[in-house]
C-alpha cells in the first residue's frame, strides 16, 4: 500500500508539479535520507542535512525520471548515493583530511560512547563498505536492494559487507565490545 501513495504522490508531483505532494515525499523519507548521511559522514549533521536538502532538490528536478522500476525509496537512495560519492569527489581535489581527526571533532558531546566507537569503527572502512553496511545494517536494506542503490552486483555487495563486518566486530571487539 505504501508504494501506491508513493507512485501517486510521485506522478502528483511530475504530472501537476504537487509541491503539497513532494513535501509529503520529503517528510516520509527525511529521516532514512539524513541517518544515511549521517553514517557515511561519520556524524557530521550539517554536512549531512546539507547533502540530504541536495538530494531532495535532485529529486524533485529529477521525478518525470523515476519510471517505477524499483521503489520510490531505492530511487531516491540512488540519488542520496551519488550525491555522496559527488561529495567525496570533490573532497578529494580540495583537500586530505584524516578520517580519524574526522570522527573526534564531528560527533556532538551529547553521544554515547559507543556510538563515538561506532562512528569510529566506520571510518575505518572504505567508503564501499561503509555505505553497503550502513545500507543493510542500519537502515534495513537487503542485498539485492542496495545493488541497486550502489549500482554493484549482489556478489560485490557481498563482499563489500563480509569486509566492513569483520573489520567492525575487529575494532569493537579491541575496544571492550563482546562479539
Amino acid at each position: 500500500m505504501a508504494e501506491l501513495s508513493d507512485i501517486s504522490l510521485v506522478t502528483q508531483v511530475a504530472v501537476f508539479h504537487n509541491k503539497k505532494a513532494f513535501d509529503q515525499l520529503v517528510r516520509k523519507y527525511q529521516s532514512p535520507v539524513r541517518r544515511f548521511f549521517l553514517n557515511q559522514t561519520l556524524g557530521d549533521e550539517q554536512l549531512s542535512d546539507d547533502l540530504a536538502q541536495e538530494t531532495f532538490i535532485k529529486a524533485y528536478v529529477n521525478i518525470t525520471k523515476f519510471k517505477g522500476i524499483s521503489s520510490f525509496s531505492t530511487w531516491l537512495m540512488r540519488i542520496a548515493y551519488n550525491v555522496f560519492y559527488d561529495e567525496i569527489r570533490s573532497r578529494k581535489q580540495t583537500d586530505d583530511i584524516d578520517n580519524s581527526a574526522a570522527v573526534k571533532t564531528k560527533t556532538s558531546s551529547g553521544d554515547s560512547s559507543l556510538q563515538i566507537d561506532i562512528h569510529a569503527a566506520l571510518a575505518l572502512l572504505k567508503p564501499d563498505e561503509r555505505t553497503c553496511i550502513t545500507l543493510q545494517l542500519i537502515d534495513g536494506y537487503p542485498i539485492d536492494q542496495i545493488a541497486k542503490i550502489t549500482g554493484m552486483n549482489d556478489n560485490t555487495v557481498k563482499s563489500h559487507l563480509k569486509r566492513g563486518k569483520d573489520k567492525m566486530a575487529n575494532y569493537l571487539k579491541e575496544n571492550g565490545y563482546d562479539r
